[in-house]
C-alpha cells in the first residue's frame, strides 16, 4: 500500500501543506486558549455568585439579631456584598465565558477542517490551483475569526500552551502512527 510519504510531491503542494499545518497549529492554540478562558470565567462567575449568596444570607441573619457587634458585622458584610456585586456586574464573567466558549468551538471546527484538508484532501488528484483555493478559503475563515472573536487573555494562552505541551491536544491514533 502506498503511503502519503511515498508519493512524489511538488514544491507547490509541499508549501500548501506547510501553510495548512501553520493554520492548524494557530487554530489549536486559539481554540485551547478560548476554551481555557471560558472555563476560568465561568468558574469566576460561579465562585463570586456563590460567595455573594453566602455573604448576603450571613449579613441578613446578623442584621436580624439584636447585638450591636453583630449589626457592625452585618454592615461590613453588606458592603462586601455590594463591592462583589459590582465586580460581578462590571466584569460579566458569564458573558465572557460564553463568548470564549463559542470562539473556542469555532477555532476547533476550523482546526479539524484544516487537518482533514492537509492529511486527506491534499493527497487526492486535484490540481494545485484547486488546493490553493481551498487553502485560501481556510485562511480567510481564520482571519474572520481573528477579527470577530474576543482577545485571548495572556493567562489563558499560557495555561493552554502548557496543556498543549503536556499532550492535552494529542490523539492516541496519532501516537500509534509514529
Amino acid at each position: 500500500m502506498e503511503t502519503t510519504s511515498e508519493r512524489p510531491v511538488s514544491k507547490s503542494k509541499q508549501e500548501i501543506i506547510r501553510e495548512a499545518k501553520r493554520i492548524e497549529e494557530a487554530t489549536l492554540y486559539s481554540s485551547k486558549g478560548h476554551l481555557v478562558a471560558a472555563r476560568i470565567w465561568s468558574n469566576f462567575h460561579l465562585g463570586i455568585g456563590f460567595l455573594l449568596v453566602v455573604l448576603t444570607a450571613t449579613a441578613a441573619s446578623l442584621a436580624l439579631s439584636s447585638f450591636d457587634q453583630k449589626h457592625t458585622m452585618a454592615v461590613v458584610l453588606y458592603i462586601i456584598v455590594a463591592v462583589l456585586s459590582s465586580v460581578l456586574t462590571f466584569l460579566n464573567g458569564n458573558e465572557r465565558a460564553g463568548s470564549h466558549l463559542i470562539a473556542g468551538n469555532h477555532y476547533d471546527g476550523l482546526m479539524n477542517r484544516v487537518r482533514v484538508f492537509w492529511t486527506i484532501e491534499c493527497w487526492h488528484e486535484e490540481s494545485e490551483g484547486v488546493l490553493l483555493n481551498k487553502l485560501q478559503d481556510l485562511e480567510a475563515e481564520r482571519n474572520r475569526l481573528n477579527l470577530s472573536c474576543p482577545q485571548i487573555p495572556y493567562w489563558a494562552y499560557r495555561i493552554a500552551k502548557r496543556g498543549i505541551m503536556a499532550g492535552e491536544a494529542s490523539f492516541e491514533v496519532d501516537k500509534e502512527c509514529k
